[in-house]
C-alpha cells in the first residue's frame, strides 16, 4: 500500500499543477480576450453588458473610429522611433555605468552608486523638472523623448548585479591580452549580458511605448511630434465628451443610434491597438526575460 501511495504522489502533483496552471492562464488571458471581444462589438450593444469572450454584434466601426484621425499613422511611427532609439541608447549607457561601478578597482564606485540610487527616492517635482527641460532647450524637440530617460537607476542596479555574477577571470584575461576597459566592455561583457539586456530592453521599450504624459507636457504644440499613445488619449477624451451629445442627437434616429461608437468600445479598441506591438515583441524576448530576471535580481 505504501508503494502504491508513493507512486500516486507524482500523479497527484502533476494533476494539481496542471489544474493550477490552467486556472492561472484563464485568469490572465480573460481580461485581454474580453477587451478584444468588446473592441469588435457594436458600441450601443456593449452598453447592455454581457460581453465575455465573443462579440454579440460584430463590427469594425470601433477600429475605423480609432484610425479615422489623419495623424494616427504618423504618430505610430514617432512612437516606434522613440522606442527603438531610446531603448538602444539606454541599454548601452546604462550597461556602461553598471560595468564601471561593478569594478572593485574603481575607487568612487560606492559614492557614485549611492548618488544614483538616491534618484530613485527623491526628485524635485514636476515644475522644476519642466523648467529643467526648458533650460535644456528640449521643449518641442524629439530628443525630449530620449535624453531625460537615458539612465535608469533600477535598471543600472539590475545590470550591475548580473555583471557581478560573471567570472572575474574573464576581465583579468582580457586585460592580460592588452584589452582596455572599453574593449573589455564591448567584446566580453556586453555579449555575456544578453539575458539581462533583453530583460531591461523590455522594461525600457514598454515604458517608452506607453508614455504619453511627456508628449502632453513638452511637445503638445508640435503635431509632428505627437505619439500614438497621446493621439489615442485625445481620441478617448473626445469620445467621452461627445458621447452624451451624440446620444441625444441620435435619440430620434434609431438607425444612427445602432451605429454609435461609445467610450467603452473606443477604450477597448485603443487598448488592443496600443498593446499589440508589445505582444508581438514579447515572445522573442521571453526566453531571455526569465533568465535575466533570475540572474539580475537585486540581492542587496
Amino acid at each position: 500500500m505504501r508503494t502504491r501511495s508513493i507512486r500516486m504522489e507524482p500523479l497527484f502533483f502533476h494533476t494539481f499543477n496542471a489544474v493550477v496552471m490552467i486556472v492561472m492562464a484563464v485568469v490572465t488571458l480573460y481580461p485581454f480576450l474580453n477587451t478584444l471581444a468588446i473592441s469588435f462589438n457594436a458600441g450601443n450593444d456593449t452598453i447592455r453588458g454581457g460581453i465575455y469572450l465573443w462579440p454579440r454584434v460584430w463590427t469594425v466601426q470601433n477600429y475605423e473610429a480609432v484610425f479615422a484621425g489623419g495623424n494616427i499613422f504618423h504618430a505610430f511611427w514617432v512612437s516606434i522611433a522613440r522606442t527603438l532609439i531610446a531603448t538602444v541608447l539606454s541599454l548601452f549607457l546604462t550597461s556602461m555605468i553598471a560595468y564601471t561601478i561593478s569594478r572593485k578597482e574603481y575607487v568612487f564606485r560606492k559614492p557614485v552608486t549611492i548618488i544614483i540610487v538616491l534618484t530613485m527616492y527623491f526628485n524635485a517635482g514636476l515644475i522644476p523638472y519642466y523648467f529643467l527641460i526648458k533650460d535644456l532647450h528640449l521643449l518641442n524637440h524629439f530628443m525630449v523623448y530620449i535624453i531625460p530617460g537615458l539612465i535608469s537607476a533600477f535598471n543600472m542596479i539590475v545590470i550591475r548585479t548580473y555583471i557581478q555574477t560573471l567570472p572575474e577571470g574573464l576581465v583579468e584575461s582580457a586585460k592580460m591580452d592588452g584589452a582596455g576597459d572599453f574593449r573589455t566592455f564591448l567584446s566580453i561583457i556586453l555579449p555575456l549580458c544578453q539575458p539581462v539586456l533583453a530583460t531591461v530592453a523590455l522594461f525600457v521599450a514598454v515604458g517608452q511605448w506607453n508614455s504619453w504624459f511627456d508628449t502632453f507636457l513638452f511637445a503638445s504644440s508640435k503635431q509632428n511630434l505627437s505619439t500614438l499613445q497621446y493621439e489615442l488619449m485625445k481620441l478617448l477624451s473626445s469620445s467621452m465628451i461627445s458621447n452624451s451629445s451624440a446620444a441625444v442627437a441620435n435619440g430620434a434616429d434609431p438607425g444612427a443610434a445602432r451605429n454609435m461608437v461609445t467610450p467603452m468600445s473606443i477604450r477597448a479598441s485603443i487598448t488592443i491597438v496600443a498593446s499589440l506591438p508589445i505582444l508581438v515583441v514579447y515572445p522573442f524576448l521571453q526566453k531571455y526575460f526569465v533568465h535575466g530576471m533570475q540572474m539580475g535580481s537585486v540581492k542587496e
